[in-house]
């Protein structure tokens, strides 16, 4: 019997995702390895600049190596990409395809995250199908032009009182402020620089995946 949307999103261990950049001296499967062996249970593929064919290559080789480790790989913004290499599933920000279109084409099974910065959006991406939010910017470091004004652990809060799926804080994220966001109700956090910038990237995901557990 294959797991229901429920089951698969309960068992989905969200609590350090790590998104990859585009850098001159590390490649985006150098990130993932170093991340999922450090303890993150997900990894995102976003690649700045990155041709179609490049995006392919790239991401046909993190999603063999997320079947290998038993990780999860989700695809940034693009559905027909994540259909193409058999990723677990996509993340979808505002100016992306509707969740309830992304749900249609990758199937029930699929991991959908969405982009929430309001408790409006919230309840409309959990009404589409997602199966997890990514909230925020929660400090104001977001990388992405359209991440919007930050929100603060606050609105966590209100997002959580409101939705039942997981939710997952994106931006500006630090060892010192993972109390404040589990207490708002975080399932996880999601990073980027704290990673794919640190010294030794394997280490640097090592110690947040233990700071979420000493939070929590």
């Amino acid at each position: 019997m294959q797991p229901s949307l429920d089951m698969r999103a309960s068992l989905l261990d969200l609590s350090v995702y790590v998104i990859t950049e585009s850098r001159p001296d590390r490649s985006p499967l150098e990130i993932a390895t170093a991340a999922y062996a450090g303890g993150a249970g997900v990894v995102q593929y976003r690649h700045k600049g990155a041709t179609t064919r490049e995006l392919f290559l790239w991401a046909s080789q993190l999603a063999a190596l997320a079947r290998e480790t038993g990780k999860v790989l989700i695809i940034n913004d693009r559905v027909d990409l994540a259909l193409a290499v058999r990723a677990d599933g996509v993340h979808l920000g505002p100016d992306d395809l509707p969740v309830s279109v992304a749900r249609r084409l990758l199937g029930p099974l699929a991991i959908i995250g969405a982009s929430a910065g309001t408790v409006d959006e919230a309840i409309e991406a959990e009404a589409e199908g997602a199966s997890y939010l990514g909230v925020g910017c929660i400090y104001g470091t977001c990388s992405k032009d359209d991440a919007g004004d930050p929100v603060g652990p606050a609105r966590v809060a209100e997002i959580r009182a409101a939705v039942r799926i997981p939710l997952v804080a994106i931006g500006g994220i630090t060892l010192d402020r993972l109390p404040e966001l589990t207490a708002a109700g975080v399932d996880g956090i999601a990073v980027l620089s704290a990673v794919t910038r640190a010294k030794n990237m394997k280490t640097a995901t090592r110690e947040l995946v233990k700071g979420m557990r000493n939070a929590k």
